[in-house]
């Protein structure tokens, strides 16, 4: 019971990442996209400004769902990182030179630094989701068991191909939903639309890609295919399809706040979704739930700090999103910086 209470909140972690992550990484994908320089200047100005405050804290969700594998299923992580090593690898090389990227294109004065930086941040932007992608299509498939040995083979089948296309899809989608949020939020008239008629086209483009999806796992995954067209799994898929219904229709209509809620249940649908469809297996179907637990001590003890840790995050991320979203986390401008030294200057200088 408590291993599988565990595999429930290592499935929500990955989702919380899914949706939270994703974003963050649609925002590159339309940094890449946005074209030259004097052309993309205002999307990706927005680009730096939505994502300034808070990108890094997405993060947490990765660490969390990663603590929660190689403690409460040491074999899982340690089939998964042996066999797909080199796609996960590059997955965090794509992390780091993205965040670097974008920590150090803007300070950056040279035109041809903050290009270099920019295209180190878009890019790896679009390559890290694509290999996370295709190392979960190489679970779905099947082709992950313990002992396999690590090869090509393993993740560039069919399933993880498109899988990983997938998951480029869904950060498109996603970033440019929340980027026509901001663009609202920072009174871009001109963005708002923009964004908007990306949103729609990626998310038709997603569609494509789950129907693509449904016929390569009915040839080349019959167990997940299997579990998402009953029960608990087929139950999500319509929940998916019924949420991306609702965001196509409210952003045809003049977006709000919901427009980000229904973009986001139809990702964390799909992912829970696909977690529900591999049950009773975490590698189908090789390695179930039973066989891949730690010790009755550790699930336990793990369950106790899993729920002190979400006492003690989650309040704090809706609170900082919370912040972000009202605009109490803006940077100060040059003239507000200068304004606040001199005020500070003319209160010491009486007491000198």
């Amino acid at each position: 019971m408590t291993a599988d209470l565990i595999a429930v909140v290592l499935l929500l972690a990955v989702t919380a990442y899914a949706c939270a992550g994703g974003t963050d990484y649609g925002a590159g994908f339309w940094d890449l996209t946005a074209g030259g320089t004097e052309r993309g200047r205002r999307p990706r100005w927005l680009v730096d400004h939505a994502m300034a405050p808070v990108w890094e804290v997405n993060n947490v969700w990765l660490i969390f769902a990663l603590v929660i594998m190689w403690t409460g299923f040491p074999v899982l992580f340690q089939t998964v990182f042996s066999a797909m090593w080199l796609p996960l690898a590059l997955a965090v090389v794509g992390m780091v030179l993205r965040g670097a990227g974008f920590a150090l294109r803007k300070p950056t004065r040279r035109l041809a630094g903050r290009r270099l930086y920019g295209a180190v941040f878009a890019v790896a932007s679009v390559v890290t989701p694509f290999f996370l992608g295709a190392a979960v299509g190489g679970i779905a498939s099947e082709r992950v068991a313990p002992g396999t040995d690590a090869s090509a083979d393993v993740w560039t089948s069919p399933t993880s191909v498109v899988f990983g296309l997938v998951a480029v899809a869904t950060t498109a989608f996603l970033g440019a939903v929340f980027l026509t949020g901001d663009a609202r939020r920072f009174d871009a008239a001109d963005l708002v639309g923009y964004f908007r008629r990306r949103a729609l086209w990626s998310l038709a483009a997603l569609t494509v890609l789950a129907v693509v999806t449904g016929f390569v796992t009915h040839e080349d995954s019959p167990h997940v295919w299997h579990g998402l067209t009953h029960g608990l799994g087929l139950f999500f898929v319509v929940l998916a399809g019924a949420s991306a219904l609702v965001t196509a229709w409210l952003l045809l209509r003049t977006p709000g706040a919901w427009v980000r809620v229904t973009a986001v249940a139809v990702v964390a649908s799909a992912v829970i979704g696909w977690g529900m469809a591999q049950r009773p297996y975490l590698l189908p179907t090789s390695l179930t739930v039973a066989d891949a637990a730690g010790a009755p001590s550790t699930l336990t003890w793990l369950a106790i700090v899993t729920l002190v840790a979400l006492v003690l995050v989650v309040p704090a991320v809706v609170l900082l999103y919370w912040l972000d979203t009202h605009g109490e986390l803006e940077e100060l401008t040059d003239p507000e910086l200068r304004k606040g030294s001199g005020t500070a200057g003319d209160g010491a200088a009486p007491g000198s």
